[in-house]
């Protein structure tokens, strides 16, 4: 179905930008490239001081919203009687706010008001957490609707509460979820709001990631993420201790930074790796590109957290496939609905060092084997995460949202010319 013109749409995130979120400026570049008008709105101030370099390629505004640790009942009072000025119905919607933290009414004020001085017509958060919660009511207050993507944490975390998810589901036009096995999740634990799910990959700019056969490439192992637990690097690390013991020529770079890295680095350490295994800390994605063109193998051994947190669908395993460079993951989450075992890449279970290092030695031992997986890898990647394809399925969300708003805002105003006593002045 053809799309009209949307005015402008407001993106939400948590940080903006985000080392470890460059799915969302890929996405916002997408957009853009197609003609779409978007705000960006950062809830935090950034923590990273290494950025990928595609996020000056952004044309879209950043408004950094205001935000006290101690917010001020006075500040508040300031924000409300602001928008009032724009948003005469502000002080009764505001019920609808009840319960809600004050820091999050006080962001989507900020929001509301922006939305209605510069015509944003739909609202768009990624992750369930804070953003959505901010998307939501700055949608009840500015009277646009919202829609958001879950990822992983935000919807796997032990910490999640069901009630606080439920109601933003219910609320959004639509949920996107980046996997089958997310919708899945969603539907059957929010069965109520089962319609309103629909599952978008993210996608890849594929000229950026072009092919390259990995059929002579050194003996060379690179994972990359940070170093946390749900990416499961210890695994990798244990099973590079099995490859050495066997007399297997190998090096491994693992490449991001994280709460782990002392740990991790203590675990090479004990099992005789340092010559062997490095951790070579967060590199720009021109680096990444490199590191994973130069090696015989991908690793991604993702787990289940012990706090239920895993990974939804890594971009850097899409990134890796579309590259060429073969892949070794683990079975978990939505990770079998890409790497489909001695097709597109080989399986392993999770927490396995010993298969782990088997399938990592039966890739090192043979090209014709690396040839095959990477071509039908690439091929999968170019028919299901074409970026440019996916994002017109995620501006089709915001434009039969945005339509759908209008047309019911028109039907509200003719009931309220044929029902309301027009009064004549004599």
């Amino acid at each position: 179905m053809p799309m009209g013109k949307l005015q402008r749409v407001g993106y939400i995130v948590k940080r903006y930008p985000c080392y470890s979120e460059t799915f969302i400026v890929n996405e916002i570049l997408a957009h853009e490239a197609a003609g779409l008008d978007i705000e960006i709105f950062s809830l935090r101030p950034t923590l990273d001081s290494h950025f990928q370099d595609i996020i000056s390629q952004v044309q879209a505004p950043v408004h950094f919203l205001r935000g006290y640790k101690r917010l001020q009942g006075i500040k508040l009072w300031e924000a409300i009687e602001q928008v009032s000025e724009v948003i005469p119905e502000i002080w009764s919607r505001l019920v609808y706010s009840e319960g809600e933290d004050v820091h999050n009414i006080f962001q989507a004020l900020q929001i509301a008001y922006k939305a209605h001085s510069t015509g944003i017509t739909h609202l768009h958060a990624h992750f369930a957490t804070s953003p959505t919660s901010v998307a939501r009511l700055a949608s009840h207050f500015a009277e646009i609707p919202y829609s958001f993507t879950t990822h992983a944490k935000d919807i796997f975390h032990q910490d999640v509460e069901y009630n606080d998810l439920e109601r933003k589901l219910r609320d959004a036009t639509t949920t996107i979820a980046i996997s089958d096995y997310n919708r899945n999740y969603l539907c059957q634990t929010y069965s109520a709001t089962a319609g309103k799910v629909r599952r978008i990959y993210n996608g890849l700019d594929l000229q950026k990631f072009p092919f390259r056969s990995p059929e002579k490439c050194p003996p060379q192992i690179i994972s990359v993420g940070r170093l946390v637990e749900k990416k499961g690097f210890s695994t990798l690390i244990e099973a590079c201790a099995l490859l050495a013991k066997r007399g297997c020529r190998f090096t491994c770079q693992i490449a991001g930074k994280g709460v782990l890295e002392a740990e991790l680095r203590s675990l090479i350490e004990q099992l005789h790796l340092t010559d062997v295994v490095k951790l070579i800390g967060p590199q720009p994605q021109n680096k990444i590109i490199e590191l994973v063109q130069e090696a015989a193998v991908f690793v991604g051994p993702y787990i289940i957290g012990s706090d239920g947190n895993r990974d939804g669908l890594p971009t850097v395993l899409l990134e890796a496939m579309a590259l060429g460079t073969p892949c070794i993951s683990t079975n978990v989450t939505g990770i079998p609905e890409v790497i489909k075992d001695r097709e597109t890449g080989l399986l392993v279970p999770q927490l396995d060092p010993i298969a782990l290092a088997a399938e990592i030695e039966t890739l090192l031992n043979n090209p014709y084997l690396r040839v095959r997986l990477a071509m039908k890898a690439r091929k999968l990647i170019v028919e299901k995460f074409d970026i440019h394809r996916n994002t017109t399925d995620v501006r089709q969300v915001f434009y039969t949202a945005s339509t759908k708003n209008i047309v019911s805002s028109v039907m509200e105003i003719d009931h309220s010319s044929l029902t309301t006593p027009q009064t004549v002045n004599p």
